[in-house]
């Protein structure tokens, strides 16, 4: 069985942990991609309109198609129609081509707007996206070249609680922290809608939180999970499993476990 080195918070080489049979699974992109637009879709939100949108108006019908009557040899679009008064035909309601008219095919709230992937496929892509965390060939350009895969530190990581701490774990990790630092606050919703578009850089994976969710919350491009609240999505960003992951000691040992009751929520 394979095993990974376990570092303490200051980077420093702290024994080894045994790797589950889960990290040496076969890693399929194609798969974690699916379960990426799966999750994803789950956060679409339906869309409906009003009933009524566009027919509610005063106007009165007007005339029939074979009635001798002004109007009687016209275009399809005005006959016969809704009328208004305003010149000999008057203006048209109602149909999807009039002014303030109603929508040819609206949106409809019963429209089926989610994938679906089943239960065991999904576990099969969690396993596969866990395992890329544990392969060179998916390790990030930010990580050093001569560190072990998979990253994993011990459970002291999950008791930090300061980001400064946070940032001082990256960098005896060796991990580049360029553009990872705490941003001096300040007004504008701009700002917080570049930082909501982006994608984190860094993740964390613990078994419990004691702390360090609030320390790295503040750090653009990291993101810490629980592994009861690990999703696919947060090992592979867009759908590419290419993210320096970081995984206490603990989170190992129970990473096997956790993603058999893993379902799509």
């Amino acid at each position: 069985m394979a095993s990974a080195d376990v570092y303490s918070i200051d980077g420093r080489p702290a024994g080894s942990v045994e790797l589950p049979a889960i990290f040496s699974t076969e890693v399929r992109p194609w798969l974690i991609s699916r379960a990426v637009v799966v999750e994803q879709s789950r956060r679409m939100q339906p869309q409906g309109h009003f009933v009524l949108a566009g027919m509610q108006t005063t106007a009165a019908y007007y005339g029939a198609m074979m009635s001798y009557r002004s109007g009687r040899h016209v275009g399809k679009a005005i006959r016969p129609r809704e009328k208004l008064g305003g010149g000999s035909q008057g203006r048209v309601r109602r149909i999807p081509s009039a002014t303030s008219g109603k929508r040819a095919h609206p949106h409809m709230v019963e429209k089926r707007i989610w994938e679906s992937m089943n239960a065991k496929e999904y576990r099969g892509a969690l396993a596969s996206a866990i395992a890329s965390t544990a392969s060179r060939d998916y390790a990030p350009a930010s990580m050093a070249k001569d560190r072990r895969l998979p990253i994993v530190v011990s459970d002291e990581l999950e008791s930090v609680k300061k980001t400064k701490d946070a940032i001082k774990v990256f960098s005896g990790l060796g991990i580049s922290t360029e553009g990872v630092t705490k941003e001096r606050a300040r007004k504008g919703p701009r700002r917080a809608a570049r930082q909501r578009r982006s994608s984190h850089l860094i993740l964390i994976v613990v078994n419990d939180d004691k702390g360090i969710i609030k320390a790295a919350r503040n750090i653009p491009g990291v993101e810490v999970s629980t592994l009861a609240s690990l999703k696919v999505e947060q090992l592979a960003p867009g759908g590419s499993p290419h993210i320096a992951t970081i995984w206490s000691e603990s989170a190992v040992k129970n990473v096997a476990e956790a993603v058999k009751s893993k379902k799509i929520e």
